[in-house]
């Protein structure tokens, strides 16, 4: 593991050079946020040795290096998901390549369904808290120490502040939750959703909670939102799919960029503790 997360990370450093940066992961319908990168270096995922890659279509596949306003920024355009290899450590090789490379703050994003009448499609929801319903876990075989990781602020308190105050500062439409992971690729039933109602969740996905634990045994401090593309199943007399997903995504891409740009001006001028 070692070796390649080296290789990756010489040659990233090659290309791009060493900087202290944010790191951005980037979920479907979310690579709106590439375009507000200045001065960028983008580097195929296929290029980048020991990197995972994503089938999906809609995720670009690159990591992307540059400035969004004044700060340096590292963009995961796309990202791997355990359903498509069935390896719950897919992301386990970018995380740390952006550890290494000098990223400390990880923020994350997705697409989400709602199980919640109040938060609409097209919207964006923090993300406070997670349930891992699919019972797997990416740190499984891994005996690197830590071994067993603490998740009680895997959602860092002070980024949970910083992105309510980036929403009400430009005017973002902001809802908060419980994220429920389940694996996918199928959507969920009726009565999952009804399950998940139950437990407490608020939103439905299939993705970043792996990264969230990985980053967390990493050391980063992690802050999520996700862009809400649906309602669950059995909320709405309508068939859900990708596209459906990525018209939504594109509706509320506005929103969500508007949100971002006023965290990452934040968290330039005043950066975490």
């Amino acid at each position: 593991m070692r070796t390649i997360i080296s290789k990756a990370v010489d040659f990233i450093e090659h290309r791009a050079g060493q900087k202290e940066r944010l790191a951005l992961v980037l979920g479907s319908g979310l690579g709106d946020l590439v375009d507000l990168v200045e001065d960028k270096v983008s580097i195929p995922y296929s290029d980048i040795p020991g990197f995972p890659i994503s089938t999906v279509a809609s995720h670009a596949g690159e990591l992307v290096l540059g400035r969004i306003g004044k700060m340096d920024v590292a963009l995961m355009a796309g990202r791997i998901h355990y359903y498509e290899d069935g390896n719950p450590a897919a992301m386990m090789v970018p995380i740390e390549v952006l550890w290494h490379l000098g990223c400390r703050t990880l923020l994350l994003t997705n697409a989400a369904g709602s199980v919640n009448e109040d938060v609409p499609p097209a919207s964006a929801s923090l993300i406070t808290d997670h349930i891992n319903f699919s019972g797997l876990n990416p740190l499984i075989g891994d005996h690197r120490p830590p071994q067993f990781v603490d998740l009680g602020n895997a959602y860092d308190r002070q980024i949970a502040e910083r992105i309510r105050a980036a929403a009400k500062s430009s005017g973002a439409e902001l809802h908060e939750g419980v994220y429920v992971w389940i694996s996918g690729p199928s959507f969920e039933t009726p009565a999952e959703i009804n399950m998940v109602r139950n437990l407490g969740g608020d939103l439905v996905g299939m993705s970043t909670v792996p990264e969230v634990i990985l980053a967390i045994k990493q050391g980063f401090r992690v802050g999520a939102v996700s862009l809400v593309t649906n309602y669950a199943a059995g909320m709405r007399d309508e068939v859900l799919s990708h596209e459906h997903t990525m018209r939504e995504a594109a509706r509320g891409s506005t929103n969500i960029l508007k949100l971002f740009q006023a965290l990452i001006a934040d968290l330039q001028e005043n950066p975490l503790k």
